[in-house]
């Protein structure tokens, strides 16, 4: 795999403009666990701190071996609805399955992955540590849109997203992507901000 410009995969996390955008976003390799159901519940924080939990042992470990230093990237989701017979919603809470993930700079290795998570597991073992996988995950051409704001008035922005896109004669064809730049235990609900994304490709006929 040709390595990836960190600079400008560090700029897709920071959109800051309250306007729609088309971007190419690289493959990108990333610390991943799945669920379902309770989005914001007991599972789907037991997931959240399974992974933090590892990422940062990692980013002790990169600067200490590869002498390579970074900031742990911002939580992200993929969330889709399980029941075909349902239209996707995402503040369809009890029904979507979800993927949490973070992303990892090229430079750490699957090794060292695996040896952090036996340290972690020594130490505090949370729930699911055994569950996570490091997985390239590859997403292309989005559009993308900075929600500011509670998780519960999404539907506004992702309906300004994909009328951006469809005037621009694109279709979806990935999955909500949320990106969350605001930590919802320390911010307002107002104050919220979360990149909504979704791969897309150009409309066929």
């Amino acid at each position: 795999m040709t390595p990836r410009d960190d600079r400008a995969a560090a700029a897709l996390y920071k959109q800051g403009l309250n306007t729609p955008v088309l971007i190419d976003v690289p493959p990108m390799r990333f610390l991943q666990l799945d669920g379902a159901g309770d989005i914001g519940g007991e599972t789907f924080q037991e997931a959240v701190g399974a992974l933090f939990g590892l990422a940062y042992p990692i980013k002790f470990a990169a600067k200490k071996q590869l002498g390579l230093v970074y900031k742990v990237a911002p939580l992200e989701g993929l969330y889709w609805q399980t029941d075909p017979e349902r239209e996707f919603a995402p503040v369809d809470r009890a029904t979507l399955a979800w993927r949490l993930m973070i992303m990892l700079p090229d430079e750490v290795d699957g090794e060292l992955v695996e040896a952090m998570r036996e340290k972690v597991a020594t130490k505090k073992n949370p729930p699911r540590l055994a569950e996570i996988r490091l997985q390239t995950f590859s997403e292309g051409p989005s559009v993308e849109l900075l929600h500011i704001g509670p998780y519960s008035e999404e539907p506004a922005t992702v309906k300004r997203l994909l009328d951006f896109a469809a005037e621009r004669g694109y279709e979806v064809i990935g999955k909500h992507h949320e990106i969350y730049l605001g930590d919802p235990n320390r911010a307002a609900a107002e104050k919220l901000k979360t990149l909504l994304r979704y791969g897309v490709r150009k409309a066929r006929g």
